[in-house]
């Protein structure tokens, strides 16, 4: 026995429209926003890889506890190190990546940026 609702069709082509509007209000959000967005992680991440290297291999502290001397707003950084290579990288989710260096009589160097 089928019933005849005509709005039960209708639903699922509504939670439809309604996921394609949200895609393409993130998307407008995103693309309006990425300039100064990426600008923050660029800058987050090469202000998170010169400290921490320096803290690292110049205090001689865990990369753990390095996470201290970071700024309130950075919690999304990582840090990730190479001990042969005694340097640090940060890395901003999708957006930007910066290692840092050190280097004996000159400290923590920061690799230059590249357009």
């Amino acid at each position: 026995m089928a019933t005849d609702n005509p709005a039960a069709p209708r639903r699922p082509r509504r939670r439809r429209q309604i996921v394609w509007l949200a895609m393409l209000a993130l998307a407008a959000a995103l693309a309006w926003f990425w300039q100064p967005l990426n600008g923050y992680a660029r800058v987050g991440t090469a202000y998170g890889a010169r400290v921490a290297c320096s803290c690292r291999f110049e205090g001689g502290r865990s990369l753990g506890d390095c996470r201290k001397d970071f700024e309130d707003g950075m919690q999304l950084i990582m840090l990730s190190e190479n001990s042969a290579a005694k340097s640090v990288t940060a890395r901003f989710p999708l957006l930007a990546s910066d290692t840092a260096t050190y280097r004996e009589g000159e400290g923590c160097r920061l690799k230059p940026w590249t357009r």
